[in-house]
């Protein structure tokens, strides 16, 4: 039986997969990878790291599990995800400096915006707030309510998995992750073509709504001349840190 297995280097909380690298690399099962369709991944439970893991292919997606539950199931979505406005690349450049990650960090080794991951290993994305659709600036304490975060990027690699990884974390601290922390439910990406490695690229996030437990976010990732690559946009759940750790 095939199977899919998510090494330990692609972790988002410490015990568990990146959610975003985990359901690229299920996404990525498709046909031709998923590219050019847009492809919802939902996550049942935490991606366990460094396991074999059952893999089921189907006409209209594909199932992942592990000891008998559901882990993650991709399907063909039957919408495109509706882009972030691009932010400039020096205003994403000057945003990094203004990443609450940097302050406070729920989950530091996260393969996407860990801040302690290297250069070359994690990606570093760390977005930080801009302003918002309307022209009002995001301070650090009113991104969740008025305002958009953003991040350059420079690849040192680059598939299917780390595209939709790129597109992860940037839609969550978008949200107030210092009061309510969170993590990836589902996942809607449409991956027109792969980022070049060595090419600087911006990464946009915004908050789309909260309901519950729940809170809505999107992401774009921009190539250098500000033509869209991917865009993604989330469900995110509200969780205890420390179930995580």
């Amino acid at each position: 039986m095939p199977t899919l297995r998510i090494p330990r280097r692609f972790n988002g909380p410490r015990g568990s997969g990146n959610g975003g690298w985990s359901a690229g690399a299920l996404a990525a099962t498709l046909p031709d990878a998923g590219m050019g369709r847009p492809v919802t991944v939902a996550l049942r439970m935490p991606p366990p790291l460094d396991i074999p893991l059952p893999l089921t292919t189907r006409p209209d997606g594909a199932v992942v599990s592990y000891q008998g539950r559901t882990v993650a199931q991709a399907a063909y979505a039957d919408h495109a995800p509706e882009p972030v406005p691009g932010v400039p690349a020096r205003e994403a450049a000057q945003a990094e400096a203004r990443y609450k990650g940097h302050e406070h960090h729920p989950f530091p080794t996260c393969f996407t915006c860990g801040t302690h991951r290297r250069p070359g290993d994690g990606l570093r994305i760390f977005a930080g707030p801009v302003g918002s659709r309307d022209g009002r600036f995001a301070t650090s304490s009113t991104t969740a309510e008025t305002g958009r975060v953003a991040s350059t990027w420079t690849p040192f690699e680059t598939s299917v998995p780390i595209t939709w990884a790129a597109l992860d974390c940037p839609g969550g601290w978008a949200s107030d992750l210092e009061e309510r922390p969170v993590v990836l439910g589902t996942i809607t990406v449409l991956v027109e073509r792969l980022p070049t490695t060595a090419e600087r690229y911006v990464v946009v996030g915004e908050q789309r709504g909260v309901e519950g437990r729940k809170t809505y976010t999107a992401a774009t990732l921009y190539d250098p001349v500000g033509d869209i690559v991917a865009t993604a946009e989330h469900i995110w759940i509200a969780i205890d840190p420390k179930e995580f750790a």
